[in-house]
C-alpha cells in the first residue's frame, strides 16, 4: 500500500497548488512553495505536471523576484480555466452580506441586509438567496451563471453531518445550510463557518500572505481561530478547529452560551467589554464609541483592552507553543484596536515557550469586519476550481 499512499499524497498536494491559484490568481512557483508549505522541488515537479495536463499555464507577467532582490522577475503560473463570476455570503449574528466577484476576487457587486441572523436560520438563508439575486442583478448577471456560492456562517459546521453547531446557533438545528442555500438558488454552494473564512482571506490576499502556518483569531460578538497549516485550513476532523472563543479562561466565570463557564468568549466578547465601560462612559456607548475612546487614549478603554489582550494573548500561548505558527493575525470587529493587539503580543511573550514566542509575528488583520465576505469568496474560488 506504500505506493497507493504516495499516490493519495501527490494528488493532495496537487490539489493544495490548484486551489492556491484558484483562489490568489497567478503565482510564481516560490509563492506557491510559501504558501502551500511544500518544497521548491516538489512544487515545480506539480506545475510541470499541471502543465502537461493542461491545468495551468504558464502567463506573460512576471512576478518580483523574492525579497525584492534584484534577480530575474520569475515567471507566474495560473489556471487554465474558463472565465467565469463567484458569489460569497457572509452571515453574521446581525446582517446578511453578499459579494459577487470574478476569479481573482475584485468585488463586482455588493449588498447588505442587517437582520437578526442567529434564531431564525430558514429565514435567514431566504434573505440571502434574495441578497445573492439582487447581487447578480446588479452585476449583469444571471444566477445560473454562477459557477459556485460561498457560505461564510457564524457558527462551527460539524462536517460529518455537514450542519451547524446548535448550541450556538440553536435556531439552525437540523439545517444543513450549503444544501439548503443551494436548493434555493440551484447553484453549487460550500459552506465554512467565520473565523475559517477569515483565516482563507488573510492567508490568501491579506496580512497573512505567504506564511505557511498563521492563526487567525477573530474578536467580536463572539470569539473564533481559523488555523492554517501548511498553506491548508485545518479544520479538524468534526470542523471543531480553532473554537478558542470556548477554552477555559477564568475558573469561576460566566455560564457561556455552549454550557461550560468562564469560556474566553465570556471574557472578552465586544457585550462583555461594552458592559464593563459603560458604568464609566454611558449607558449609550457602542463598539464605535470605544474604539474611538481607545484611539483618544482614554485610560479606563485602554486597561479594559489590555487586560483583554492578555487574556487572548494566555490562550493563543498554548496555541502557539503547540503549533508554532509564523504569524497571528488579528481581526474581527475588535481587531483593529492597537491596544489590543499589543496586549496580544505580551500575552503570548509571556505564557508561550520563549523560542516558540520569538517566531510569531501579532498583526492586526488587513481586512477588518471584510474578512468574511472576502473569505466567502476565496471560499467559493476554491470551490469553482475543484469542479472545473
Amino acid at each position: 500500500m506504500p505506493g497507493h499512499s504516495l499516490a493519495q499524497l501527490r494528488t493532495s498536494n496537487l490539489r493544495a497548488v490548484t486551489a492556491l491559484l484558484g483562489s490568489g490568481g497567478p503565482q510564481s512557483r516560490a509563492d506557491l512553495a510559501r504558501g502551500s508549505g511544500l518544497s521548491r522541488t516538489t512544487v515545480s515537479s506539480l506545475v510541470s505536471e499541471l502543465l502537461e495536463a493542461g491545468l495551468v499555464v504558464e502567463t506573460e507577467d512576471r512576478g518580483t523576484p523574492y525579497k525584492g532582490g534584484s534577480g530575474r522577475p520569475p515567471l507566474l503560473v495560473a489556471l487554465a480555466l474558463r472565465p467565469g463570476r463567484v458569489a460569497g455570503v457572509d452571515i453574521g449574528h446581525g446582517h446578511v452580506r453578499v459579494a459577487v466577484s470574478d476569479r481573482s476576487a475584485k468585488v463586482l457587486a455588493e449588498v447588505e441586509m442587517l437582520t437578526d441572523a442567529d434564531p431564525h436560520g430558514a429565514t435567514t438563508l431566504d434573505i440571502a438567496a434574495d441578497l445573492v439575486r439582487q447581487a447578480a442583478a446588479e452585476a449583469a448577471l444571471p444566477v445560473a451563471d454562477l459557477l459556485t456560492v460561498g457560505l461564510c456562517v457564524p457558527g462551527p459546521i460539524d462536517r460529518r453531518s455537514a450542519r451547524v453547531d446548535q448550541s450556538v446557533l440553536p435556531g439552525w438545528h437540523e439545517l444543513a445550510p450549503a444544501d439548503e442555500l443551494g436548493r434555493r438558488l440551484d447553484v453549487p454552494v460550500v459552506v465554512d463557518n467565520d473565523a475559517n473564512c477569515g483565516a482563507m482571506a488573510e492567508h490568501q490576499h491579506g496580512a497573512g500572505r505567504g506564511a505557511a502556518d498563521l492563526l487567525y483569531v477573530k474578536l467580536a460578538s463572539g470569539v473564533g481561530a481559523g488555523l492554517v497549516l501548511g498553506g491548508r485550513l485545518h479544520r479538524g476532523v468534526a470542523g471543531m478547529a480553532g473554537e478558542v472563543g470556548h477554552v477555559l479562561a477564568r475558573e469561576d466565570g460566566t455560564v457561556c452560551r455552549c454550557g461550560s463557564r468562564g469560556c474566553l468568549e465570556t471574557e472578552v466578547s465586544t457585550q462583555r467589554l461594552l458592559d464593563l465601560l459603560r458604568p464609566v462612559y454611558s449607558g449609550e456607548l457602542d463598539l464605535a464609541g470605544l474604539l474611538s475612546l481607545d484611539a483618544r487614549g482614554e485610560t479606563a478603554v485602554r486597561r479594559i483592552l489590555t487586560d483583554a489582550g492578555h487574556t487572548v494573548g494566555r490562550v493563543l500561548a498554548g496555541l502557539c507553543t503547540t503549533l508554532n505558527p509564523s504569524k497571528i493575525v488579528v481581526g474581527g470587529s475588535l481587531g483593529t484596536s492597537a491596544t489590543l493587539v499589543k496586549a496580544i503580543r505580551g500575552g503570548v511573550d509571556r505564557y508561550a515557550h520563549p523560542e516558540s514566542a520569538a517566531s510569531v509575528d501579532v498583526v492586526p488583520g488587513y481586512f477588518g469586519g471584510r474578512a468574511e465576505i472576502m473569505g466567502a469568496l476565496a471560499l467559493a474560488i476554491s470551490r469553482a476550481a475543484d469542479l472545473a
